[in-house]
């Protein structure tokens, strides 16, 4: 993934919700960033992995790493959906659909995950 897109997922999910902000404990001492957080989250997503790949690397509990797992999934959502995350629609279909002949050499292939159904 690039920085930059890293860098303003981290962002927008910390303006969106508290969970990723930066705050004290009651001992006055600072828990995760925000950026250790997503961070987390998107290792345990991209690689298909728990938490336990990751503890000693990140210093991060296996309970945090769920948490951090299930917060991350739930912002991007909503934080995301109305912009990125929609159906598409009349103008974009002909779009993609061009596109992926293109790229990929299938015709009229738009949201098929596998090519069983493909004859």
């Amino acid at each position: 993934m690039w920085r930059e897109l890293f860098l303003r997922i981290v962002r927008t999910l910390e303006a969106f919700d508290l969970y990723f902000q930066m705050w004290r404990d009651r001992t006055g001492r600072l828990g995760l960033s925000p950026l250790t957080k997503c961070t987390v989250a998107l290792r345990q997503l991209a690689y298909g992995t728990t938490m336990d790949m990751f503890e000693e690397y990140l210093h991060i509990g296996d309970l945090t790493g769920r948490e951090c797992q299930s917060n991350f999934c739930q912002v991007v959502v909503e934080a995301f959906s109305t912009t990125y995350m929609r159906k598409p629609n009349a103008t974009d279909c002909p779009f993609l659909l061009d596109m992926h002949e293109r790229v990929h050499g299938f015709p009229r292939m738009l949201g098929s995950i596998d090519c069983m159904h493909w004859e």
